[in-house]
């Protein structure tokens, strides 16, 4: 049975950008090679930490929301943990209202591109 789940993770500030977008295709390809579907991509770009990270104030931010088996889970996080890049991350499961906000969200984001 497939669950929904959705992983923010923050990448070092040091990368240019197509070397970010790989990182974020990287882990993408972990999951669509394992049976996943990608639900949604969003890349936040370059922002500010809370506190600093490895001595980094700053990385750039990636949402990814998919759908897998629970067992691919530990796949994903062994990735991030053995990449350098990603300096944190966070893997949750969607109950069914998260999923459903993380939708209206997804639509009202589509609505905000098209205008």
């Amino acid at each position: 049975m497939l669950n929904h789940y959705e992983a923010a993770f923050v990448l070092t500030p040091v990368l240019s950008e197509p070397q970010m977008k790989e990182a974020v295709d990287k882990f993408e390809n972990v999951l669509t090679q394992n049976g996943g579907s990608i639900l949604n991509r969003e890349e936040w770009g370059l922002k500010k930490l809370a506190y600093p990270i490895q001595g980094k104030t700053t990385g750039f931010y990636a949402l990814l929301q998919f759908d897998v088996e629970p067992a691919v889970i530990a796949t994903l996080e062994t990735e991030f943990r053995r990449d350098e890049r990603v300096i944190r991350f966070l893997t949750t499961r969607l109950d069914k209202y998260a999923f459903e906000y993380a939708e209206k969200r997804r639509q009202n984001h589509k609505k905000q591109e098209e205008a």
